[in-house]
């Protein structure tokens, strides 16, 4: 029995304007409902009447990431005329979403005595920041204005607090009763006969300053059609027909591969493009419409097996970002790269210090392992040089910033006093606990944040190698060494046969068992020697739900499975891990995480991976219950699909020297897969691997350029100090 399981919720997005209802359409003034874009919310609360009484839901649903259709059926009317029997008249609602929404009313008379009434749509506008909207406590600043132009029969609500100003305009179209506005609501008067229909639209136009988003001015039914393409969708539908496809010998896999390289087009900020393939995603929807450090570079390097040529947009407008001063409200220092940026009001008035805000510890250390992994799938040498100044940038803050007291050691401290307590990818405000479930204080040294200086400095030490710089390369090699050693002197601890969570304030180890030591499986900083010992933690009860790999211990006090951080289940944390078990050669363990990340996957709506979903144990009857506020979609829960096949079939590039190498061992779930039009370098091949008495078989078909494909082990790095 497959059971769905999904938000109660509508949402649809289209760069960044996004709309999130109730199932009927509604919306609620409470809750993270309406229609947003650059972090504020334009339209608060929505309600659609017949004669003052509510509309039933029959069914709802997204038709796709940018639509959505609502139907809807009346609830017993009183009229002058006598009473209109309920379930005799269809409301449609349908919503698209190009900058900004166009929404479709639909009515059939379907009774056998005609009916009048008044179809009434009341609207509301807050104009709330993203983040009170995220809160709950909401803060009036400025002037809230509505206005009914009669002769345009328009709706306008605007907001204006000094220089900040945003206004909704509702704009009646194509309607077959003419609308009129009164007490708060827009009013058609209908009158059909049995068998009759009617129709209108409504356009909602937001205005941001001197920016205005307008729908496209088409209806539902030309717009969900993929023969009527806005230039837009056309570079949804490019990326589509670009990626590597996949045929697969499971279905669930299939769907789901699938289905992560629709979200990860769905969630494009045009605003962002440099051009049609240079381009980031969102990092995921409602909550996180915008650009992150963190999210973008970890998506990108989850799309390398997709299309590598994604990495361009996010190298380009985060190096264009780069810190430049020091900045402690926004945690800023000069080379790092930043968290977060934001367009709403707070932002605006410098009452967050979202603009953009820096408060990350791994952004910049991920930033060089993305140019470099970018660099190894698209052998496109100019990356080096044109980012050579923003690699140095991030080696020096690494080396000035990262190690805030000379000890060798990545650690962070906010120095804003609204900065983010926790500057890791579990970055929620309790994440970080000792064995007794108590929280650990600032600085704090993550293991992970180990491993990735040591990564990145081994993969810029072989890119100044390549670019003739041997005594650089030398230096970062010696470095990474040094840190090899001095992390696993102080951060293995014997009794628990595991790695310290992170170093706390003195300096000790935090003997909690949590996921980030699995990052440092994929970075390579661990001990062949211990490496089993880390997977054999992993995959032990209290960290291994059946559904995948827990944040947190069960065994530690605070562990929550229906929390943030502490012991629910990361999508993209276990793709993660999974390319670090198949780095150490254990593809046994490789394939069970997948299997079972793929089995979870099948029982979320459309084959989706939400941010996250709950830790809870998995047992027969039992399904994955998602974390209540989760994104859906979410850029590296689809991202980590990707990173799940690349485990199983261990692909890595060499574009610089026209090689790719593979190192497959398909379970006997996947028995046969096909990746065709993976790109390397200048060239795509087509990549067909198939299971034969239990051995994996593999063969590579050029279909365009050079490529020689090799059968080889990603292993750890190979490093002594010289």
């Amino acid at each position: 029995m497959r059971i769905t399981v999904g938000p109660p919720i509508l949402t649809i997005n289209h760069g960044g304007t996004f709309m999130v209802t109730d199932l009927d359409g509604q919306i609620q003034q409470d809750g993270f409902l309406g229609i947003f874009a650059e972090d504020t919310r334009f339209l608060s609360y929505y309600a659609c009447y017949a004669n003052s009484s509510s509309w039933i839901r029959l069914r709802s649903t997204t038709t796709t990431y940018y639509a959505s259709r609502v139907y809807l059926t009346n609830p017993e009317i009183i009229t002058e005329d006598g009473a209109i029997q309920q379930n005799s008249l269809s409301l449609i609602i349908s919503r698209t979403v190009e900058h900004g929404i166009h929404e479709d009313l639909d009515l059939t008379n379907y009774g056998l005595k005609p009916a009048k009434f008044t179809l009434e749509i009341a609207l509301r506008s807050d104009f709330a920041d993203i983040f009170e909207v995220s809160s709950g406590k909401y803060v009036r600043r400025g002037c809230l204005e509505t206005k009914w132009d009669i002769e345009k029969k328009e709706l306008h609500t605007s907001y204006k607090n000094k220089d900040f100003f945003r206004s909704l305009i509702y704009q009646p179209r194509n309607y077959d009763s003419q609308p009129h506005y009164a007490n708060g609501r827009i009013n058609y008067e209908i009158a059909l006969q049995p068998g009759e229909s009617w129709h209108a639209c409504g356009n909602y136009i937001l205005v941001e300053n001197d920016r205005k988003r307008e729908p496209i001015h088409l209806c539902y039914y030309k717009a969900v059609d993929e023969e009527v393409n806005t230039e837009l969708e056309h570079l949804y539908r490019h990326w589509l027909d670009t990626v590597t496809e996949v045929t697969v010998a499971n279905e669930e896999v299939y769907r789901a591969y699938r289905q992560s390289v629709s979200d990860t087009g769905a969630l494009r900020l045009y605003d962002y493009d440099f051009g049609p393939d240079e381009w980031l995603p969102a990092a995921g929807v409602p909550k996180f419409v915008t650009l992150f450090g963190r999210d973008s570079l970890i998506a990108t390097l989850q799309n390398m097996i997709t299309h590598p040529a994604f990495a361009r947009g996010t190298l380009k407008k985060l190096g264009q970002l780069q810190a430049t001063e020091k900045d402690d409200w926004r945690d800023a220092q000069p080379g790092k790269i930043l968290h977060e940026i934001r367009k709403g009001e707070l932002a605006h008035f410098q009452k967050i210090p979202h603009t953009p805000y820096y408060g990350t510890a791994d952004a910049t250390m991920l930033y060089l392992i993305v140019l470099h992994e970018a660099w190894k799938w698209t052998g496109d040498d100019s990356l080096l040089h044109d980012y050579r100044d923003v690699i140095l940038r991030c080696l020096e803050w690494i080396d000035r910033y990262g190690d805030l007291d000379g000890d060798g050691f990545q650690e962070y401290e906010t120095r804003s006093p609204s900065g983010i307590e926790n500057q890791g990818w579990k970055d929620s405000g309790d994440a970080i606990v000792y064995p007794d479930g108590s929280q650990v204080k600032a600085p704090k040294a993550l293991c992970e944040l180990q491993g990735y200086a040591f990564d990145a400095w081994m993969r810029m030490a072989e890119i100044f190698e390549y670019l003739d710089e041997g005594d650089r390369a030398d230096r970062l090699r010696n470095k990474a060494a040094k840190l090899q050693a001095q992390f696993e002197e102080t951060f293995w601890c014997e009794d628990i046969g595991f790695y310290a969570f992170t170093l706390d304030p003195d300096k000790k180890p935090v003997r909690t068992i949590a996921s980030n030591p699995g990052h440092c499986l994929w970075s390579g900083i661990v001990s062949r020697d211990r490496a089993a010992q880390v997977v054999q933690k992993l995959l032990a009860p209290d960290m291994y739900s059946g559904w995948g790999i827990r944040t947190l211990s069960a065994n530690n006090p605070a562990f929550n499975p229906f929390s943030y951080h502490r012991g629910s289940i990361w999508p993209h944390d276990n793709g993660i891990i999974a390319l670090g078990f198949k780095r150490y050669s254990f593809t046994e363990e490789t394939a069970r995480l997948a299997r079972d990340l793929f089995e979870a996957t099948s029982y979320f709506a459309s084959y989706r991976l939400p941010e996250l979903y709950s830790g809870v144990k998995r047992s027969p009857g039992a399904f994955p219950v998602p974390y209540i506020e989760a994104n859906v979609p979410q850029a590296w829960a689809a991202g980590s699909i990707f990173h799940l096949l690349q485990a199983i079939l261990g692909l890595q590039a060499n574009a610089p020297h026209k090689c790719l190498y593979v190192d497959p061992c398909l379970p006997h779930w996947i028995p046969e897969i096909t990746l065709n039009r993976l790109e390397v370098g200048d060239a795509c091949i087509q990549l067909r691997f198939w299971l034969e008495d239990g051995v994996t078989r593999w063969d590579a078909t050029p279909q365009k350029g050079e490529i020689e494909v090799k059968q080889k082990a990603w292993q750890p790095w190979q490093v002594e100090a010289s």
